[in-house]
């Protein structure tokens, strides 16, 4: 039998193992984390557009995880088209199995906090603790591009 709870606790995961261990069932338990490592993080960089791809380096490798949206408008044009590959590259990696469910976008809008009603996006950001684990992503595509040359 096999029973597949996804979006459990650690601590529900725990007692649902206690409880089958009083009834002298066999379980084990294993769990796959949300989140980004340097192979989920190539995965991700390989399946975007060109455009998309060269948006994520700016804001990981020139802006160390913040760039201002003007500053990519003027290197980029419109950020439409990159924006939302950025955007439907993550559920497009969950649907395929590349990450699991829950897995957050690594790149996000930063919206203008004084002014909440106007929708411009002025920055686009990554969490601290991401920023080296894209950068090695791009290192391995950038070793990959070498040995094909």
């Amino acid at each position: 039998m096999e029973i597949v709870i996804k979006g459990a606790t650690e601590e529900f995961a725990e007692k649902l193992v206690a409880l089958a261990a009083r009834h002298h069932a066999e379980l084990s338990i294993s769990t796959v984390r949300p989140g980004w490592t340097i192979d989920r993080a190539e995965r991700y960089l390989r399946d975007l557009t060109a455009g998309s791809r060269r948006m994520a380096e700016m804001v990981v490798v020139e802006g160390d995880g913040y760039l201002d949206a003007e500053h990519l408008r003027n290197s980029l044009g419109k950020l439409n088209g990159p924006s939302n590959g950025l955007a439907r590259a993550v559920p497009r990696g969950t649907k395929k199995g590349w990450w699991p469910e829950g897995t957050p976008a690594p790149i996000t809008a930063v919206a203008d906090p004084a002014n909440p009603s106007w929708h411009q996006t002025i920055a686009y950001r990554m969490d601290r603790e991401l920023v080296p684990v894209f950068r090695e992503a791009f290192a391995r595509l950038a070793a990959a591009r070498v040995q094909l040359n």
